[in-house]
């Protein structure tokens, strides 16, 4: 969008609200003028970022839509209605889906997951703290199911029961691993656990 674009879409949504030059001006904490000079006088010749911001802001629309960059649109990823149990497991008949998450495109490239493959999972319990805490919400890739031998976290189910743990390879079997050294390590066969994928990240909430 050129500045010209930039100038009519900004007085397109002016009269879009019903709102004037200096009012807007002010909005901004520019001085009455300021916005009406752009506008007609291309004085400044262009807004600065943070004006942009502002209004873009102010009106509810991206930034894009004043010329600001174009964002990324997010992907939603599937939201399971489970917790993957970081204690002795929990039991579930059904996985129901919740409303979907929402991840950058960037950040899954980033991750090396496919979109397809990916479900976020609540975390429930203690027993991979501090690396897992009780409501962390992960990110797991279906993709990588194989456990290689420096091991991994993954969510497995075991005896029908969904869990969180590090897993690391066992002759026969997998070890089944707590970070908490209050829970003990515990030792499948191959036949007993299956593997549903590898947490690739983890969101938390700091409050």
């Amino acid at each position: 969008m050129d500045e010209a674009g930039r100038r009519a879409a900004l007085e397109g949504l002016m009269a879009e609200h019903g709102i004037g030059f200096a009012e807007l001006s002010r909005v901004i904490g520019r001085n009455p003028a300021y916005l009406q000079q752009y506008v007609r006088r291309g004085s400044p010749r262009t807004l600065a970022e943070n004006d942009r911001q502002r209004l873009a802001a102010f009106f509810g629309v991206p930034e894009a839509r004043l010329g600001g960059p174009e964002v990324p649109a997010l992907v939603e990823i599937a939201r399971l209605d489970i917790g993957a149990s970081a204690g002795p497991g929990r039991l579930t008949d059904a996985e129901a889906a919740r409303r979907p998450g929402e991840l950058s495109p960037a950040l899954l490239r980033q991750l090396g997951v496919r979109p397809q493959a990916a479900s976020m999972i609540r975390v429930e319990g203690d027993s991979m703290e501090p690396l897992l805490a009780d409501g962390d919400e992960i990110l797991v890739d279906r993709d990588h199911c194989e456990v290689r031998p420096r091991g991994g976290i993954f969510v497995i189910r075991v005896d029908g029961a969904l869990m969180v743990k590090r897993l690391r390879p066992a002759l026969g079997g997998l070890d089944v691993i707590s970070e908490n050294p209050a829970y003990p390590l515990r030792f499948c066969r191959h036949r007993e656990a299956e593997v549903i994928g590898r947490v690739a990240w983890m969101s938390r909430s700091l409050v």
